[in-house]
């Protein structure tokens, strides 16, 4: 009997730790949690510390925050995520130097900003390592924020 108890236990998984942005508490980031899948890259949701957050998969777990600060004009990698059924979403990408490795994305040209961070762990559970596929399955529920601005390439100036 105590083995079971020990094995319901065991596989459990906390609550992950996520600062909040600062305009969190933006009525159209609830939109956009109600609206995120269940599953991102094979991994299922979790639930976390703050508002308008989420989280999937295994520590280090893929985190997304919404109502973070709105990057300005950039000369960092700026991609375009387009959907099967039109939707398109550009985010600004920065490779994350620290010990884990992973990406971050921001969301380009929307207000507030979403922030996508994922481990280089959860890349490997994604089509061919691309960690941008992980963008298209999100931007439908990233989409209810309208675009103000989108991103432009050298051809566009």
């Amino acid at each position: 009997m105590a083995m079971a108890a020990v094995g319901v236990l065991g596989g459990c998984q906390s609550a992950v730790e996520v600062d909040p942005g600062p305009t969190a508490s933006a009525p159209v980031c609830a939109e956009v949690l109600r609206a995120l899948p269940d599953e991102l890259a094979g991994a299922e949701r979790r639930s976390t510390t703050s508002q308008a957050s989420a989280a999937w998969g295994e520590d280090p777990a893929i985190t997304l925050r919404c109502g973070v600060q709105p990057p300005g004009p950039t000369t960092d990698r700026c991609i375009t995520a387009e959907a099967a059924n039109g939707t398109s979403v550009d985010w600004v990408v920065t490779e994350l130097g620290d010990v884990e490795g992973g990406w971050q994305f921001t969301t380009y040209g929307r207000v507030p900003a979403i922030e996508l961070t994922v481990p280089v762990f959860h890349a490997g559970n994604a089509s061919d390592a691309d960690p941008t596929t992980l963008l298209v399955d999100l931007g439908e529920a990233v989409d209810i924020i309208g675009a103000e601005r989108s991103c432009l390439g050298l051809d566009d100036v």
